[in-house]
């Protein structure tokens, strides 16, 4: 009867704190919303809009959904704030954890990880601050670019924090160290990865796990890198820079994070940059790259594997840009379609979310290779800026943000 019910408490506490958990781009980072039930076509003009708040601070971040509970960061004035509103749009927390970038393209980019009742976040001065999630307090913060003498690039932190075990990480950039762990419930150093060299990039750290490897996948400028999660060890790192005609390294920028397959992982610089498939040894000592891509070089609005398939926009120039399917395994490029123009783009219940960045038409597109199949569209129209920020699916509902504005759709199906 015991073993009975510790098995009950165990599992029930593995649900509690699956649900608890929220992120950006999803539970695993991917894109990928493990939803079912959703509308596979939407309506004339769009899903229904169940709620809209307004006059929130400007940014790039994505709202997250926990619970009945929406968390995002915004610029108000020379600092970054967090809110926490709740269905009724109500702000019933607003709290400054940070300064904001102050230079080019200075809104808040860093979205909030929440596990069980604690909130990270990131300033985008390289703050990292932990909140109690019921009261929206500080419980600690660290100024980690100060601290570890980080090389910031030109736009700023754009990474949300990543907590594996009892960790935070960090990537700092420079010269003293690439990555730091914290403690998630004291903020102390865990451990400091040694310095491979390049800036911060605008690169947010995923987990790989594949048979007994398991490492955290950060990137500098210069490198990608596969890290061990116990003691920071740098595993192995890949130069993710190529050399000009004379010899010189190209300074291309790297906004996107990998996605993982197994023991492969994709990763795309932007910027006339290019995409690369890495397979990881099986003791994850070392990578080896199997393809490149040059069509792929995602902007900013990453990409996400669905079945044997990886969809994402390229960038043709900083206004212009083509919706791409590539084949995981070779890189073979299925299509590369013009619609409006390129921006970010999530997975779920079947269907591709595409949201191009210059007037906010938004997309629900069939995931197949063999053509660029729009099913719906519909137009955003609050909010100010170019429509950067990632969508956001949970619980049948898709939440947007534009600028200072703040919506959420219903997209259950009856």
């Amino acid at each position: 009867m015991k073993k009975s019910v510790a098995i009950i408490i165990s599992f029930l506490i593995i649900i509690d704190l699956t649900a608890q958990d929220a992120q950006w781009r999803g539970p695993d980072r991917s894109g990928i919303f493990p939803e079912s039930g959703l509308l596979q076509q939407w309506p004339e003009n769009g899903p229904e809009m169940i709620l809209k708040v307004d006059n929130l601070g400007k940014g790039y971040s994505t709202p997250v959904l926990d619970g009945e509970m929406i968390y995002m960061t915004g610029k108000e004035g020379e600092n970054d704030y967090l809110y926490v509103i709740n269905m009724q749009g109500e702000i019933l927390y607003k709290v400054k954890y940070g300064r904001s970038w102050e230079n080019s393209y200075p809104e808040t980019r860093s979205t909030p990880t929440i596990e069980g009742n604690r909130i990270y976040v990131i300033s985008g001065m390289g703050e990292v601050v932990c909140f109690n999630k019921n009261e929206a307090n500080i419980i600690w913060s660290v100024n980690a670019y100060e601290k570890y003498d980080g090389e910031l690039h030109r736009w700023g932190v754009a990474e949300s924090p990543l907590v594996i075990d009892n960790k935070v990480i960090y990537t700092n950039g420079g010269n003293n160290t690439s990555v730091i762990a914290f403690d998630k419930l004291t903020g102390e150093e865990k451990w400091k990865t040694v310095s491979v060299g390049g800036q911060r990039t605008y690169v947010s750290p995923v987990i790989f796990e594949n048979g007994n490897v398991r490492q955290i996948i950060a990137s500098t400028s210069d490198y990608v890198i596969g890290i061990n999660p116990e003691n920071g060890q740098i595993e192995w790192k890949y130069y993710f820079l190529r050399e000009s005609q004379d010899g010189e390294k190209q300074v291309t920028i790297t906004p996107n994070s990998a996605i993982i397959k197994g023991d492969e992982l994709f990763i795309s610089k932007g910027y006339n940059g290019y995409g690369v498939m890495l397979q990881i040894a099986d003791d994850g000592k070392n990578v080896t790259e199997k393809w490149r891509t040059e069509v792929l070089d995602t902007h900013h609005g990453h990409y996400v594997n669905v079945g044997e398939y990886i969809y994402g926009s390229n960038w043709l120039n900083n206004s212009q840009g083509n919706w791409v399917c590539l084949k995981w395994g070779n890189g073979e490029v299925m299509y590369e379609e013009k619609w409006k123009t390129k921006g970010p783009i999530a997975y779920a219940d079947n269907r591709l979310y595409l949201w191009e960045e210059r007037t906010g038409n938004f997309a629900l597109v069939n995931p197949t290779p063999e053509k660029f199949d729009i099913v719906s569209t519909f137009k955003v129209e609050d909010g100010s800026g170019p429509y950067w920020a990632h969508p956001y699916i949970s619980n049948g509902k898709l939440l947007l943000r534009h600028g200072e504005v703040l919506m959420v759709f219903n997209i259950k199906s009856s």
